[in-house]
């Protein structure tokens, strides 16, 4: 693993993406930040981040083989690995919220950016970029929802420590997509699911307000609902959300 330690920088995932197109970097190449100036999240969303007290940071992953029409099992794997340290170091529920953002009860405690390169019909590496709130106590007034893992235990964690268990965890899940047993990925990340087959309160594109279910999520990542009459609905990123909780 050869981790690149920065001070600050607008973004890992920019950092990292221009470093790769320049040199021929080994994959699982981490690049790290104390600060990001210019964090991103899914859909050109920003990540707030006091400096030093959360981990930031990105990881290239290089493919052999790895088809686009399975994209989304990569989004699995990530969060999945991610989710696996968390909940060794918490003592409360954690879930994966659709697509793969890092759930403690109902507040987000961390967030994944994916950024692929591609070749014909196939990804020839990805760029993973994560957000984890680690010992950061309070945060904007306007951003509901949200705690970090010092919030929760009372612990304060060690950055690197941390860093260093999540990309191994990542590696482990990664290799499933390498051996195509992609069942094995998906019936772990449909398990962890938030809401996962309970009726709740959907927001569309349109702000109109539904009842229904999540069922199931293609491979491609769209999102499958059930509505009350029993007919369903596929949501890509950002056409649905959650209603106000």
């Amino acid at each position: 693993m050869n981790i690149i330690k920065l001070s600050a920088i607008d973004s890992t995932n920019s950092y990292l993406k221009k470093l790769a197109q320049k040199s021929d970097l080994d994959t699982f190449t981490v690049v790290v930040a104390e600060h990001q100036t210019e964090g991103r999240g899914q859909m050109g969303t920003n990540w707030v981040s006091d400096y030093g007290k959360n981990l930031t940071f990105s990881i290239l992953i290089k493919f052999k083989e790895f088809e686009i029409a399975y994209q989304f099992y990569l989004s699995m794997a990530v969060s999945l690995g991610l989710l696996e340290v968390l909940k060794k170091r918490v003592d409360v529920s954690l879930f994966i919220k659709w697509p793969n953002d890092i759930l403690a009860e109902n507040d987000k405690v961390a967030g994944i950016l994916i950024e692929n390169v591609l070749k014909g019909n196939f990804i020839r590496q990805s760029i993973i970029g994560m957000g984890i709130n680690l010992n950061q106590e309070l945060f904007p007034k306007d951003i509901e929802n949200v705690t970090s893992l010092k919030n929760i235990s009372g612990t304060h964690f060690n950055a690197d420590q941390l860093l260093n268990k999540i990309v191994n965890s990542i590696s482990y899940y990664v290799q499933f997509i390498e051996k195509k047993e992609f069942v094995f990925l998906k019936k772990r990340y449909m398990k962890t699911l938030y809401k996962f087959q309970k009726p709740s309160m959907f927001v569309d594109a349109n702000d109109e307000l539904f009842l229904g279910k999540i069922i199931d999520v293609e491979e491609s990542g769209m999102l499958i609902i059930e509505l009350e009459n029993e007919t369903t609905r596929k949501f890509s990123l950002k056409e649905v959300k959650f209603a106000s909780r």
